[in-house]
């Protein structure tokens, strides 16, 4: 919403929420996501073209085009717990538009969903809209994390999806029309509903499938003295398969993956497909495999056990330049870790302690055990061994001599992302290790 209100000045851009705190924060000097550019954006344009207020009704009343943007989490109960998208809140906006709205409205569906919820909203506004008409389109977003300014700016595509009637026709066309303001038309890829709103989740489940896959080659490439980022980048010349997405690590994480890849195994499932659905939740099996695996290398290496020993781990988000820890590897890690009866203190330079144990959830004694520093050398001091669990830039240029010097010998580096020179490390007397090598 603020790419289009800066691109778009004559178009009045509301984001509404009935959370307060939530409003407030983006109306503050301190927004409540971290994103790169996106403060310098959002300075320019609130106030003039772009509001954040709770007037959700208001918003909906005023509005040409409704964007729902409304969380879609894993359902932890009932039918699908575990898997299938809960869409209560997809629901709960569709029903407060449908008694709220008295003129036409275009519904984008922003938020992640599984295939056919289009018709779910258009149900819904068709049995309560009181003869509004609406069109519901899907707008589905490839935005990553720690990216996403430049992903808006100069986007791969633009995907809109609409039901193949006049009224669904110019309605696309609309929202089109927006886009072109600063997209080249030919990288808006117009398609019906139903392709659209499934393109989401195979573009996911493709791109976490190319990380398990890759993942699943570094356990080989341990074994047998093979580096995976050598075999990665021979493999990633191949025009046919490409470098993306072939970077092996600790595992992947966001709001995104995991969750898109169950809701689609579901999907299979529900539509008479086991092979499908088992296919891709092999991807999430070697995933949660590769972040158990790497807890355990840490604890063999430290000679079978890790009970009263310091282990710090930098980072905590689940990847660089965002504050973003949904599903992120070093909960699991954390978990794990402290399962073992360690001392587990963790730096990130953009989570606050706060956010970090509410994601760890330890009680008791493994809470007591689990603290937060203020700076990477804090955490490493008197360490066992450090792991890296976010490729932060700053961890690459820290000064490992002085946090050597600090921690009890053998002193340990786990690098779950290979980002650090191992070589390095081990001539400052380092036992070193890192991802499939």
């Amino acid at each position: 919403m603020a790419m289009i209100a800066l691109k778009a000045p004559d178009i009045e851009v509301r984001v509404v929420d009935m959370n307060a705190p939530r409003i407030a924060a983006w109306n503050s000097a301190k927004l409540p996501i971290y994103e790169p550019g996106l403060d310098d954006i959002v300075k320019q344009c609130r106030g003039r073209n772009l509001f954040f207020s709770t007037d959700v009704h208001a918003g909906i009343r005023d509005a040409d085009i409704i964007f729902v943007a409304v969380n879609t989490p894993t359902k932890t109960y009932g039918v699908g717990a575990g898997r299938a998208a809960d869409l209560r809140f997809i629901e709960s906006v569709a029903r407060t538009i449908a008694e709220v709205a008295t003129t036409p409205k275009i519904i984008v569906e922003k938020s992640t969903i599984p295939v056919k919820t289009a018709e779910t909203i258009k149900e819904i506004l068709a049995e309560n809209a009181h003869g509004v008409d609406f069109q519901v389109l899907s707008n589905p977003e490839f935005l990553a994390e720690g990216t996403a300014i430049a992903d808006l700016l100069s986007p791969d595509r633009v995907l809109v999806g609409g039901e193949r009637t006049p009224g669904g026709a110019k309605a696309l066309q609309t929202l089109v029309e927006v886009y072109a303001r600063w997209v080249p038309r030919e990288r808006i890829v117009t398609t019906n509903l139903w392709s659209s709103e499934l393109s989401k989740l195979v573009a996911n489940a493709f791109l976490a499938q190319r990380i398990s896959s890759i993942n699943s080659i570094s356990a080989l490439c341990e074994a047998t003295g093979a580096d995976v980022d050598e075999v990665a980048n021979a493999i990633g010349k191949d025009s046919r398969i490409g470098a993306k997405f072939l970077k092996a690590s600790v595992g992947f994480g966001g709001s995104c993956f995991q969750k898109d890849i169950l809701n689609l195994t579901y999907l299979c499932e529900h539509f008479g497909l086991p092979e499908v659905a088992s296919y891709w939740e092999s991807v999430v099996k070697m995933n949660d495999w590769q972040k158990r695996r790497f807890a355990s290398r840490i604890v063999s290496a430290l000679f079978n056990t890790v009970a009263g020993k310091k282990i710090a781990l930098l980072g905590f988000a689940f990847k660089k330049d965002t504050n973003d820890t949904r599903e992120s590897a070093a909960i699991n890690v954390s978990r794990d870790l402290l399962g073992e009866r360690a001392n587990v203190v963790v730096y990130d330079p953009k989570v606050p302690a706060d956010d970090v144990r509410r994601d760890v959830g330890a009680t008791g004694t493994d809470a007591e055990r689990l603290t937060v520093a203020d700076t990477a050398y804090a955490a490493c001091e008197g360490a066992h061994a450090i792991a890296v669990l976010t490729e932060w830039d700053e961890f690459k240029t820290l000064d490992f001599q002085r946090i050597y010097d600090g921690m009890a010998k053998p002193a340990f580096v786990f690098d779950g992302r290979n980002i650090l020179d191992l070589e390095a490390l081990r001539a400052i007397g380092f036992r070193a290790s890192g991802i499939g090598k």
